[in-house]
């Protein structure tokens, strides 16, 4: 058996590299998602003010509020993990998983834009070609019917969401070209 080249190396791990993917959260509770947003948010506030208050700790008096911010930084934390909680209960969790370049192109070829479409710039018809992408990137199997049942009843924001999903993974790039 040969030595691996240095390509034979490199191949390896360009081929083991993962498709990017995008992740859509749905929430049917507003309320329990704006609570998990502002619980994370304290929480966060909170573990950086003890860590410059840490910082800036040298005397015997400052180890008391040291102490003090610690327990407020664990009060955050329980309530961090119970908002978090009551959110992820409530909320539907969608993946999309970029599409190989050929698949997304022979996609785009099957949803010709109408010629008015085609005057704009556009490289495919929409009404057609955002649910079936939807569908083609879904990771989680969703059929086609429903993609197309979600861009006719759902809240226009969350259509958008959903699209938006689909479209900016095929769109997300690994490679980093610069110096260094």
């Amino acid at each position: 058996m040969s030595n691996p080249t240095a390509w034979d190396v490199i191949q390896k791990q360009l081929d083991a590299m993962p498709k990017p993917t995008q992740v859509l959260r749905l929430c049917s509770d507003p309320e329990l998602r704006d609570r998990y947003h502002q619980a994370k948010l304290a929480k966060e506030r909170a573990e950086d003010y003890l860590k410059s208050v840490e910082k800036d700790a040298d005397k015997e008096a400052d180890k008391e509020a040291v102490a003090a911010v610690r327990r407020q930084v664990i009060e955050t934390v329980v309530e961090f993990d119970q908002a978090r909680e009551a959110y992820e209960a409530a909320t539907v969790v969608l993946t999309f998983q970029a599409l190989e370049r050929g698949q997304l192109e022979d996609l785009i070829k099957q949803h010709p834009p109408t010629e008015e479409e085609e005057q704009d710039g556009d490289e495919f018809h929409a009404e057609t070609f955002a649910p079936a992408l939807i569908a083609a990137s879904s990771t989680d199997g969703m059929p086609l019917e429903y993609a197309q049942h979600a861009m006719r009843t759902w809240a226009l924001d969350d259509w958008k969401s959903l699209w938006g999903a689909a479209w900016s993974v095929q769109q997300r790039k690994r490679s980093d070209l610069g110096k260094g």
